[in-house]
């Protein structure tokens, strides 16, 4: 049912709504792969194009304001942010959880497992969680 032990974990440890600040489903037309990285264009909730990348490197993820309504809890940024998706192939569930490190012009990801599996187009829709 789980891609391996920590997607089970993490998957039974994401957060009830109270502390969800917000939480977004992206569906994944197509990938672009780059030398290091993997790319696809996202439309957002005004109807926009916008980039996720998709890198190896230190976990974390760097957020684009334009897909999330987040909760304002004293101004404070956000820790988390849960990555859960369902692959393609044998429906097992992959969970990530990745430290929010700031904001960008475009969604940017690093985590390792999840490009591997953005390079054989394992995946077609991605959920974030943001706490």
């Amino acid at each position: 049912m789980f891609f391996d032990g920590l997607s089970e974990t993490l998957f039974n440890e994401i957060s009830t709504p109270p502390l969800v600040r917000s939480r977004v489903l992206l569906n994944i037309e197509q990938f672009e792969i780059g030398s290091r990285y993997v790319t696809a264009k996202i439309q957002n909730r005004y109807g926009e194009k916008v980039t996720i990348s998709i890198q190896g490197g230190t976990p974390g993820i760097e957020l684009q304001k334009s897909f999330f309504k987040m909760k304002e809890e004293n101004n404070e940024f956000p820790s988390y942010a849960y990555l859960i998706t369902r692959l393609v192939q044998d429906s097992k569930i992959f969970a990530r959880k990745l430290p929010v490190i700031g904001y960008r012009d475009w969604l940017l990801i690093y985590e390792d497992s999840l490009l591997e599996l953005s390079v054989k187009d394992a995946y077609d829709e991605l959920e974030i969680v943001i706490v």
